[in-house]
């Protein structure tokens, strides 16, 4: 679909629907952003977060089933999305600490109840996939 605006027309990504309001040229990067945010780890980690600074190794604590790895790779992404600060504290032994954003607080209410909504349908949605796996 295609709008104006000063600048000239703009082709929108869909004629209807959410997408309809997106600049074609913008989806890309938009299904980029939902990947990282719509991550397991990444909602995790914002939600873990909302509580104050917490270095590494409490991270890992708080979110069972982090690899070392997947932990390392998720904070270098959220912080070069402007999501998390990651701050170095020149002390020995050399002390790190990860804190949200204004960004990334923005996120956490959205990630927060999403989580809170999965935890609550929890038994429902076990069922449902059992029951559709089973055949019966």
């Amino acid at each position: 679909m295609t709008t104006a605006d000063e600048a000239g027309p703009v082709v929108t990504a869909a004629a209807i629907g959410p997408c309809a309001a997106i600049p074609v040229e913008h989806m890309a990067f938009l299904r980029q952003i939902l990947d990282r945010v719509g991550d397991k780890w990444s909602m995790l980690l914002i939600a873990v977060l909302q509580s104050g600074p917490l270095r590494y190794t409490d991270l890992q604590r708080q979110v069972p089933g982090i690899s070392q790895r997947m932990l390392s790779l998720t904070l270098r992404q959220l912080q070069q999305d402007g999501l998390i600060n990651r701050t170095a504290y020149a002390e020995v032994p050399p002390r790190v600490e990860y804190t949200l954003t204004p960004l990334g607080r923005g996120l956490n209410e959205i990630v927060t109840s999403l989580i809170g909504w999965a935890a609550a349908h929890h038994d429902e949605i076990r069922t449902n996939h059992e029951r559709a796996t089973t055949g019966s």
